[in-house]
């Protein structure tokens, strides 16, 4: 039994050692005990370290929770002060900005207008080609605009004479032609330094060409497409003139209306508008122009030669006139009537030769304006598909495909109507060709009657 107790108590002894391993071992019954009373004991005495530490903390909290507590009511009584003053001064400042408000009188109206007028111009200089040797000038102009409105700053005398001043001198520069140095970007998107010619506030050029000014980047840049030449022959004329008046075609709207001129289609981009079906009207009209040119010169000597054969009793082979004429030489004893004959046969071998190529002429002046039909049918088919494609909301594509389709329908006139002309006039000069043939012929046989009868 002993045995068993011991065994128990080295056990108890052993799970109090893992909690405080600084007990010894018990070796009895007594020995236990007293660790057990040393055991309560400490932890008495740690229980009360706890509950001390415990009130001393709660101590603490109670004091900083009154510190808070008497801040807060330091800071309502401060807030309760704040909010009397702010009362108070509200009430002050707007007894201040009415007595203001009368003192200032119409001079309240006029800083308006002046705050209008110096927002209004501001924009009118950011936009203006003076700028662009006048550079910074609006930058004093929205300052005080915007000073002007988000505050309750009057404008000095110094501010208003300034206004005045730049209004007066954008008034100036509109009437002058200036030079000055500047950068511009050319053609390829190279930067240059040349001498650009203000004419105004309406355009600027330089080398003979027309320059955009961009308020944006405050740069100036040739157009990238420029106007016909006569434009840019009267502004070459301007920038080399030092005297005098010399005429220029200048843009009022100050390059709106150039915009949309230098937009237009030249007459060159025209013509390839009209796709392959206006080359082969091209061609066609270059064909029917060249044979025209062949036989106006044909003809031209042909008549000539009849001319001198006209004035010639001697027959001569190089012309018609002379080969019809060598007929009454070659059958001298012929029958008047045989004669007529004779002399019929040989027109008739001069017909082909003089009326060559004239029925060609006559077809292209047919076909010409067919095939500018034809042009205009395939355009509208085109322009009509990228209608049910895209729909009808864009102007611009509906006017684009039909002005390219009635590009081949004026190329086919511009071939017809002259080659009709042409046609008529070598025609008319053909046939009188024939009549002198027949006068001449008819005079023959007259001659071989008398002599017959």
């Amino acid at each position: 039994m002993l045995s068993k107790l011991k065994l128990i108590s080295l056990s108890f002894v052993a799970s109090v050692s893992m909690l405080n391993t600084v007990v010894a071992a018990p070796t009895d019954v007594d020995a236990l005990l007293e660790t057990l009373k040393n055991g309560q004991f400490s932890q008495s005495e740690e229980n009360a370290k706890r509950e001390n530490a415990f009130k001393a903390a709660n101590n603490n909290q109670v004091n900083m929770l009154n510190q808070v507590k008497s801040q807060r009511d330091g800071l309502i009584v401060d807030s309760s002060r704040l909010e009397t003053q702010f009362e108070g001064n509200e009430t002050k400042l707007a007894q201040l900005e009415d007595t203001l408000n009368k003192r200032m009188g119409s001079l309240k109206e006029l800083f308006g207008v002046l705050q209008q007028v110096s927002g209004d111009t501001q924009s009118k200089f950011q936009t203006s080609v003076v700028s662009a040797q006048i550079e910074n000038r609006g930058d004093f102009l929205l300052n005080l605009s915007e000073q002007m409105g988000s505050s309750s700053k009057m404008a000095s005398i110094e501010d208003i004479e300034k206004v005045w001043f730049e209004l007066q001198r954008e008034m100036t520069e509109q009437g002058k032609v200036s030079r000055f140095t500047r950068d511009v970007i050319v053609a390829g998107g190279e930067k240059t330094q040349q001498e650009v010619l203000r004419v105004g506030a309406f355009n600027l050029v330089s080398n003979g060409k027309y320059l955009e000014y961009n308020p944006v980047t405050n740069t100036l840049s040739e157009l990238t497409r420029q106007p016909v030449q006569r434009y840019m022959d009267s502004a070459e004329a301007l920038q080399n003139a030092n005297s005098g008046f010399v005429d220029f075609a200048l843009d009022p709207t100050g390059g709106s209306i150039l915009g949309l001129l230098v937009q237009a289609p030249s007459t060159e981009e025209k013509v390839h508008q009209g796709g392959p079906v206006g080359y082969v009207i091209l061609a066609v009209g270059l064909i029917g122009l060249l044979i025209a040119l062949e036989r106006f010169i044909a003809l031209f000597l042909i008549g000539a030669k009849i001319n001198r054969q006209l004035k010639t009793h001697v027959a001569n082979d190089n012309n018609p006139l002379g080969r019809v004429m060598k007929v009454k030489d070659q059958y001298p004893n012929v029958a008047y009537d045989t004669l007529e004959l004779k002399l019929s046969e040989a027109i008739l071998r001069e017909i082909p030769k003089i009326t060559r190529n004239l029925t060609l002429i006559k077809i292209i002046s047919v076909v010409a304006p067919l095939l500018g039909l034809l042009g205009t049918v395939t355009g509208m088919i085109n322009t009509f598909q990228a209608i049910t494609l895209f729909g009808t909301g864009d102007p611009k594509l509906m006017a684009g495909g039909i002005s390219t389709a009635l590009v081949t329908t004026v190329l086919g006139l511009v071939v017809a109507i002259p080659t009709v002309f042409l046609y008529t006039l070598l025609n008319t000069r053909s046939k009188n060709i024939l009549v002198i043939l027949q006068e001449q012929s008819a005079g023959i046989i007259a001659e071989r009657s008398e002599k017959g009868a």
